[in-house]
């Protein structure tokens, strides 16, 4: 168990960590305001500062039960599974969401909490562990188009890019709290027009695996998109989404420095730090492609160190890895979607003696994930360098893309195998 680890088990015993909204010094100081305003109000009995004391209290009573949302949820589990000791680690309240065509998830707020000594009954998901943490993350789904829509809330999480899966664990939460429970299979997912659901989801972890993601600082939340029908896959409402958890301060320290730069696979996926060699944007050099309009318009060269998890992906790279990042915008004009998961480029280097494709699975796609016909979007290509060719012999020679043919979600060529050129630099 590495050192990091090791501390927060530790602090179980006696102390609380919090980031964000909720610690016992700030309940504390809510449970106190009350006396304190009587003993105001005994020297100043003015309407005005009643009515400003009141204001005081409500405000105090929203605080106290937002902080509580969590309380309350890590008494039941502690309590249900048995645990000898509960301790949050960490907990963020800043909201993030993703927004489909009219319908809205939106991950409110997160806390990862250390579980010492459950019930054996509850081992299972925590790999036969009976000592670990579990990320309780509360979830808001909203409906605002004028139709009924499905939504079925299997809202995973993922780290290690993406070679492993948290599901939910309802059981450690209330049945009636549960996001499972609030959009149910027996009502097909259902979710009314202008209705909004809040519940929560648990995603468990033994101590072996909390080693590791407490290592990586940060994990990924898969969204999946809506549909218009029950059962039916095929008719999605918007795309799907990611959000990012942090584990402690130094993921999210990570995690705000990744947003800085393209948010290709590498720097979605937290796999190690980038910085900034050379970057371009408002290029503005544009190329019709079947139906479509592509520009290009801008780029990122970036020094690489993976983490050791992604490590042995770049262990062919001896010398060190340079990343390009490169950014299109793309016209739709045509009648088709165009597939975003399936486009490939090839990039020349060395005043174009030489030539690498764009690595696929560094950009953030999901499978079938596209750009509707009569819409625009961006369109990221990655291109992963040999550190030593590239400041010896490519930096300051000419780069130039090859880019297509384009297809639709379903890999079906809407080009007609045609391809656009640009010149980098």
């Amino acid at each position: 168990m590495n050192k990091k680890l090791m501390l927060l088990f530790g602090a179980i015993l006696s102390v609380f960590i919090i980031s964000g909204c909720g610690s016992d010094s700030e309940k504390t100081s809510t449970e106190e305001k009350p006396a304190a305003s009587k003993a105001a109000d005994s020297e100043d009995n003015t309407e005005v500062k009643a009515e400003k004391d009141s204001s005081d209290n409500k405000e105090a009573a929203a605080a106290d039960s937002e902080s509580a949302d969590f309380t309350e949820l890590i008494d039941y589990m502690k309590t249900t599974m048995d645990a000898e000791e509960t301790t949050v680690f960490y907990e963020v309240s800043e909201p993030q969401t993703h927004e489909m065509e009219g319908v809205t998830v939106s991950l409110d707020a997160y806390s990862l909490v250390g579980l010492k000594d459950f019930h054996t009954d509850y081992s299972i998901p925590f790999d036969d562990e009976t000592n670990g943490a579990v990320v309780l993350a509360k979830y808001t789904v909203t409906n605002d188009t004028d139709t009924e829509v499905y939504y079925m809330p299997k809202i995973d999480l993922t780290y290690s890019s993406g070679q492993v899966y948290n599901s939910d664990y309802g059981e450690i939460v209330p049945e009636d709290q549960q996001l499972f429970n609030k959009l149910h299979p027996d009502d097909k997912y259902a979710l009314g027009a202008g209705e909004s659901v809040t519940g929560y989801i648990a995603y468990p972890f033994g101590t072996s695996e909390l080693e590791t993601v407490m290592t990586e600082g940060s994990a990924l939340i898969e969204v999946p998109a809506a549909q218009a029908k029950p059962d039916d896959f095929g008719n999605a409402i918007g795309q799907p989404g990611k959000f990012t958890i942090n584990f402690d301060e130094a993921g999210a320290e990570q995690t705000k420095a990744n947003a800085e730069f393209y948010q290709d696979a590498i720097s979605v996926d937290n796999m190690g730090e980038k910085t900034m060699i050379e970057e371009k944007e408002g290029i503005g050099q544009s190329k019709d492609l079947g139906d479509s309009t592509i520009t290009l318009d801008g780029y990122q060269f970036t020094d690489f160190t993976p983490n050791e998890y992604e490590a042995p992906r770049f262990e062919n790279f001896q010398n060190g890895v340079v990343l390009l990042t490169v950014k299109f915008n793309v016209d739709n004009k045509g009648p088709d979607n165009i597939g975003l998961d399936n486009i490939a480029s090839n990039l020349y280097v060395n005043d174009s003696s030489q030539y690498q494709m764009s690595e696929r699975m560094l950009s953030p796609y999901e499978y079938q994930q596209s750009i509707a016909a009569g819409d625009s979007g961006e369109l990221l290509q990655v291109y992963v360098l040999d550190k030593e060719q590239y400041d010896k012999i490519w930096k300051d020679k000419a780069f130039d893309i090859e880019l297509g043919p384009l297809y639709d979600e379903n890999s079906e060529d809407i080009s007609k195998g045609k391809k656009a050129e640009f010149k980098l630099k």
